[in-house]
C-alpha cells in the first residue's frame, strides 16, 4: 500500500494521493470494483458525512490533534466529512447496544475487546476489507477479536498493552535483581522474592483486585495461564477446575499477603496510578500511563520521577509468559447509509503514513498490529518503555485457548476469574473459590 503525502505540507494531500493511499485508484480509473460492498467503486463525493464513535484516548493528542488532522485531510481529498465523537470506554456498550437495536446511530464504532462478537448481527461483513488491508499478517489475538463465526465483523486496528511499572531506584536500594537483567529469565518466584522486600520497605506491590475493567482481569488471566490454568479448553469446554488453576491460586495467596498492598481489593483502575505517583507502592501492572504522566503530562508535579521508572513484562510461569492485551477494531454498522465512505475512512487510517503517525504519537502506549512493529526504531528512543515492544507477542484474549465469543465476554464482564482470586486472598480455601 503506497503512502500519501507527508502530513504538514501546506497543500495537504490531493484526491489522487488519497486514492493511492487507500489502494482505490485502479477501481476509480477502470470503473471496476475493489469497493467493500457490492463491487462498487468507493463513494467519493457521494456521502457527505460519516459519524465515528470511539473510545476517548488516554493520550490526549491522539484525540485532539491526530484524528482531527486525519479527518481534515480525508475531507479535503474526498469531500466526505468525518464527524468524530470520543466517549468514555464504559459508555461504549450502551451506545452500541442502542444503535444496533434501533438501527440508527454512528456509521462506525471503534470497538474494543470482543465487541464485534457481541454486536455481530449489527455489523457488516468486512472480509474484503480485511483481505485488502492485510489482516492475515496481524497478531492472532487481534484477528480473533474481529473474526466471528468465519467472517470479519470488524477491521482490526491496534492494541494497548500493559507491563509492570517499577521504581528502579528502590529496587537497587533493596538489592532486588532488576527484572530486565539480560540473559536471565524473570519468574513469578523472582517477583515474589522482590515483592517481599518491597513490602517490608513500606512500598509494596500494588494490584487492583476488584470489579474494574482494566487492571484486575489483565493481571488475573495471565497469572492463570502462566501456571497452565484455563477457564475453558480449545473447544470451549469448562476446564477451570484443575491442579494448575489451584497452583496459581495458592501462589497469589502467598504473594498477596507477603508482597502486596492488601487494600487493592477496593481499588479501581486509577488507584494504583495515584499510589505509584504518590510513592506508596514501587511496582504495579499498568499501561504506560504512569510513566507518561511523570515524563510528559504532569512532569512538573513529579520532578525527576520519570527517570526512576522502568517497566518489565509479566513474569515467566511454569507454562510460559502471557499478556492480556486490549484489542481495538473498527466496525461499519449494517444500518449505515454511508458504507463505502466509511470503508474509505478505514482504508485511510491503515495507510502507512497515517497508521505510523497514530501509533508513534502514543509513544509506546499503543501497539502496532503486526510483529514488524517489534523492530520499529521507536523502541530505541526511550528505554523506559522498550519492554512494551514484546507485549503483543505474548498477547492472548480472555477465554483463551477457547473462542473469544460471547461466553468469554460474559465471564469477563461478571468478573468470575477475578473474583476467584479475590475470594482466595480473603481467606477462602482453594476448593471453595
Amino acid at each position: 500500500m503506497k503512502n500519501g503525502k507527508r502530513a504538514g505540507q501546506s497543500s495537504g494531500i490531493s484526491r489522487r494521493d488519497m486514492l493511492k493511499a487507500t489502494g482505490a485508484a485502479a477501481a476509480v480509473a477502470t470503473g471496476a470494483g475493489v469497493g467493500l460492498f457490492g463491487g462498487k467503486a468507493p463513494a467519493f463525493a457521494q456521502a457527505r458525512e460519516i459519524h465515528v464513535v470511539a473510545w476517548s484516548h488516554f493520550i490526549p493528542v491522539a484525540d485532539s490533534e491526530t484524528m482531527p488532522r486525519f479527518a481534515a485531510e480525508f475531507q479535503k481529498a474526498t469531500g466526505v466529512k468525518v464527524r468524530l465523537e470520543f466517549i468514555n470506554g464504559n459508555d461504549l456498550t450502551p451506545r452500541a447496544t442502542a444503535a444496533v437495536e434501533s438501527k440508527t446511530g454512528a456509521d462506525i464504532f471503534q470497538f474494543q475487546w470482543n465487541q464485534p462478537h457481541v454486536y455481530a448481527a449489527g455489523c457488516e461483513d468486512h472480509d474484503k476489507l480485511a483481505a485488502e488491508l492485510g489482516a492475515d499478517k496481524m497478531y492472532k489475538f487481534l484477528r480473533d477479536a474481529s473474526f466471528v463465526e468465519g467472517k470479519y465483523r470488524a477491521m482490526p486496528y491496534y492494541s494497548i498493552g500493559n507491563a509492570f511499572a517499577y521504581r528502579k531506584d528502590i529496587y537497587s536500594k533493596l538489592s532486588i535483581r532488576d527484572p530486565n537483567t539480560p540473559g536471565i529469565a524473570f519468574t513469578w518466584d523472582d517477583f515474589l522474592a522482590g515483592g517481599k522486600r518491597l513490602k517490608k520497605n513500606g512500598t509494596p506491590v500494588g494490584q487492583a483486585l476488584g470489579h474494574s475493567f482494566g487492571d484486575p482481569p489483565t493481571f488475573c488471566y495471565p497469572l492463570l495461564w502462566s501456571f497452565g490454568g484455563r477457564e475453558v479448553d480449545e473447544k470451549g469446554k469448562v476446564a477451570i477446575n484443575s491442579r494448575e488453576t489451584r497452583f496459581s491460586i495458592e501462589f497469589l495467596k502467598e504473594l498477596w499477603l507477603a508482597a502486596c498492598d492488601e487494600g487493592g481489593l477496593a481499588w479501581d483502575d486509577s488507584a494504583n496510578n495515584r499510589a505509584f505517583l504518590g510513592d506508596q507502592i514501587a511496582c504495579t501492572l499498568n499501561g504506560a500511563s504512569i510513566y507518561f504522566v511523570a515524563r510528559h503530562m504532569k512532569a512538573k508535579d513529579y520532578p525527576g520521577l520519570a527517570d526512576k521508572i522502568g517497566h518489565f513484562n509479566m513474569p515467566l510461569g511454569p507454562a510460559g509468559r502471557y499478556h492480556a492485551i486490549l484489542p481495538f477494531e473498527h466496525s461499519i454498522m449494517s444500518y449505515s447509509k454511508q458504507k463505502e465512505a466509511a470503508a474509505d475512512w478505514i482504508r485511510f487510517l491503515h495507510a502507512k503514513k497515517q497508521y505510523e503517525d497514530y501509533i508513534l504519537v502514543q509513544k509506546g502506549y499503543g501497539l502496532g498490529a503486526t510483529p514488524d512493529w517489534e523492530k520499529h526504531p521507536f523502541w530505541d528512543q526511550d528505554k523506559a518503555v522498550a519492554p512494551f515492544k514484546e507485549n503483543a507477542k505474548y498477547g492472548r484474549n480472555f477465554g483463551w485457548p477457547g473462542p473469544f465469543g460471547r461466553a468469554a465476554s460474559e465471564v469477563q464482564a461478571k468478573y468470575i476469574i477475578v473474583d476467584m482470586y479475590a475470594r482466595a486472598v480473603q481467606g477462602q480455601s482453594t476448593t471453595e473459590t
